[in-house]
């Protein structure tokens, strides 16, 4: 959703242990879930700068559970900003990206989510 073009030129999955490029904004992704902020939490707690963007995808289309809406909250002044994905629910139905930007509603919530995150909302 990060990356429209799908090339990896704009946005790019790190594997374990790998820097962070100098000059990128570092992007955590997590469910909306209790487990999601527990996993948010023990990151942040390790993470250096520069501070991430949290980017929370819904995973069901109801208001988080408390505990998690309380722990994320708490987490709000480490990270650079929050945005929130919408539930949606064709993204149960694909195999990959490229099959989810395939779909409206989701091409949609990504570009609310690209212009939230560049500050033009």
């Amino acid at each position: 959703m990060l990356d429209p073009e799908g090339t990896g030129s704009v946005a790019r999955l790190l594997q374990a242990n790998e820097p962070i490029p100098y000059g990128s904004q570092p992007v955590l992704v997590a469910e909306t879930t209790v487990y999601g902020a527990v996993c948010v939490e023990q990151m942040v707690r390790q993470w250096s700068a520069p501070r991430p963007w949290l980017v929370l995808a819904s995973d069901a289309p109801v208001r988080p559970a408390r505990a998690a809406r309380m722990r994320l909250r708490a987490l709000q002044g480490r990270v650079v900003g929050t945005a929130v994905v919408p539930y949606l629910p064709s993204l149960r139905a694909v195999e990959g990206a490229d099959a989810a930007m395939e779909h409206k509603d989701v091409r949609a919530a990504a570009e609310r989510l690209r212009r939230q995150m560049e500050g033009k909302k």
